[in-house]
């Protein structure tokens, strides 16, 4: 417990709405969460779920239909071929992560994952009582491993290779011919290369490219995201096809089955409504990324790196302060902007960085760029 350290960010968290409370008005840049409710015909189907009975476990591997569906959408969107029979639904894609982990990873091994990155990664590898090395990553790299990274940081207990893309928290996407490059470096190794594609559908610029073009990879996606299904808990895990049957038996030891009205709901996140709907609103994502770009930019925030994809800004803050944990404190308490410092995603650099979700109407972002004006000229 002593390698588990908890999100700083809950602190912001606690104190905005501590502050709200008490009538303070607070404009939350802070959670990695869509504004967006889910949509209507996966609400429906959630509802009608539950009306028709649908309470009871599913199969460990998930419901047969929707690890059909997501196997279509492989082939619809990314055209990469995916069989269902190696689909497993999870959840979230926390539980994805886990099962990988959990099969690849014990004491003794090593996981090379980025910093900055996702802290709960690392967190699930010290979880399994392996070690996860952190990579610094920076602009140079996109933020992002590259092979060259990879083979300084290896060693002889490396087991797996974990890449996010695009990441949380910077936004950034590796390139298709680096992650080739990745691919056949691991293969030839026998190393595990896990890919955390759960904002790859959020992807604004260049095309979307996944793993599971490769059927010796393990790719993490989930129903959070794009699909906005948050608080349903859904994810899934895309893996080869020697490693299902372990993989199976520690569903079910683990968690038994995803949540079976989740499950029936997120059959309707692929009807052409509630795609045409999503991307909707992935384009109000892009609208509000394209304002706060330029706006963070204008006001001696460096992002030296375009966010491609997610819905965050890794914004340099050392031009206005030395420590962004402090910084971001301040422009909570002064003015209520809440924001996450870098502290939660690894130890490289963290004191210069802040992430900032554009996960608020632009409305509100304009407000808050209005106040981040005033806390500046303080």
């Amino acid at each position: 417990m002593a390698g588990i350290a908890p999100f700083h960010v809950m602190d912001i968290l606690a104190r905005a709405q501590t502050l709200e409370a008490a009538g303070r008005d607070i404009i939350h840049l802070e959670i990695g969460e869509p504004d967006f409710a889910s949509p209507a015909p996966i609400v429906e189907a959630g509802v009608a779920a539950l009306r028709a009975g649908h309470t009871h476990y599913t199969s460990a591997l998930g419901l047969p239909a929707l690890r059909e569906a997501i196997a279509v959408f492989y082939t619809t969107r990314w055209q990469a071929t995916v069989e269902p029979r190696r689909v497993i639904v999870t959840p979230g894609a926390s539980g994805a992560l886990l099962l990988a982990l959990g099969l690849l990873a014990g004491p003794d091994d090593e996981v090379l994952v980025a910093d900055p990155g996702y802290p709960c990664n690392r967190h699930f590898v010290r979880f399994c009582e392996a070690r996860a090395v952190s990579v610094p990553v920076n602009a140079a790299s996109g933020f992002q491993l590259t092979l060259e990274l990879i083979e300084r940081y290896a060693s002889p207990a490396t087991r797996a290779v974990l890449i996010a893309s695009p990441s949380n928290p910077t936004g950034t996407v590796i390139e298709a011919h680096e992650l080739a490059r990745i691919h056949a470096w691991c293969a030839t190794r026998g190393v595990a290369l896990i890919v955390d594609e759960i904002y790859l559908a959020l992807t604004y610029d260049g095309s979307e490219h996944s793993a599971a073009r490769w059927n010796d990879v393990f790719v993490i996606n989930s129903f959070s995201k794009y699909f906005q299904m948050t608080g349903w808990r859904l994810g899934w895990l895309v893996a080869p096809d020697w490693a299902m049957a372990d993989l199976e038996r520690l569903a079910q030891n683990l968690f038994l089955a995803a949540p079976t009205p989740a499950q029936h709901a997120a059959l309707a996140a692929f009807s052409p409504a509630t795609l045409a709907e999503l991307e909707i609103r992935k384009a109000e994502l892009r609208d509000r990324r394209d304002y706060l770009l330029p706006a963070l930019r204008e006001r001696g925030f460096v992002i030296p790196t375009q966010p491609q994809g997610a819905f965050y800004v890794y914004a340099d803050c050392s031009a206005h302060t030395g420590d962004s944990f402090q910084f971001a404190q301040a422009l909570l308490e002064q003015v209520g902007v809440a924001v996450t410092p870098g502290l939660d995603f690894g130890q490289h650099q963290p004191q210069r960085y802040l992430r900032i979700a554009y996960t608020q109407p632009l409305t509100r972002l304009i407000e808050a760029i209005a106040r981040l004006d005033g806390f500046l000229g303080k």
